[in-house]
């Protein structure tokens, strides 16, 4: 049902898909849709916890594979920069259910948890990633993490726009470089 509602989603956005196109889809019946999730929404933020399980274990396995030194938060930022395809859809969809959550009070606490349970996770990963390079942060890793999602969907959104005009420019490395130089320093700098 997951797979169904994700591709509908992404078809005709959230607004549009109804729960009978969504189980319609899945050969399945309301009943089985009711058995599993409340409404749309509990299903939305089902898709939202795995695709921020897969960032994450994409973002783990990038940190992984790079050499110590300095390289190592640019590289996170480029490869979320550097998304497929199929994420900029996400994005979209993900940026019409937060301006529903935006409208809906109670929906807009249940998305703020879900969001605060990716960015628990990417601050980890960062704070782990960088005491293994012999880096540490200027800022706390939680407020790091969320200035990499918020240079990741302004970025994203950005781009989107840009080519939907056709005029599409690349994700700007000198920007990242200058962020970077003033968040981050060796593990070992006392200032």
């Amino acid at each position: 049902m997951n797979e169904s509602a994700l591709a509908l989603f992404v078809e005709q956005g959230f607004h549009a898909t109804s729960i009978h196109d969504i189980v319609s889809r899945a050969g399945l019946t309301r009943g089985a849709f009711y058995s599993n999730y409340q409404d749309k929404e509990e299903l939305f933020l089902a898709l939202y916890d795995q695709q921020a399980d897969q960032l994450l274990a994409d973002l783990r396995e990038a940190a992984g594979r790079l050499r110590p030194g300095r390289e190592l938060p640019s590289h996170l930022l480029r490869h979320l920069a550097g998304r497929k395809r199929a994420d900029q859809r996400w994005f979209l969809l993900s940026m019409e259910f937060t301006l529903h959550a935006a409208r809906h009070p109670e929906v807009a606490r249940q998305l703020a948890e879900h969001e605060a349970r990716l960015i628990g996770g990417l601050a980890e990963l960062i704070d782990d990633a960088l005491a293994k390079a012999g880096h540490a942060a200027r800022v706390r890793p939680r407020e790091l993490a969320r200035l990499m999602v918020i240079l990741h969907e302004g970025a994203t959104a950005m781009r989107l726009t840009e080519e939907a005009h056709g005029t599409p420019e690349e994700f700007p490395e000198e920007l990242i470089h200058h962020i970077l130089d003033a968040l981050f320093r060796p593990a070992d700098d006392a200032g």
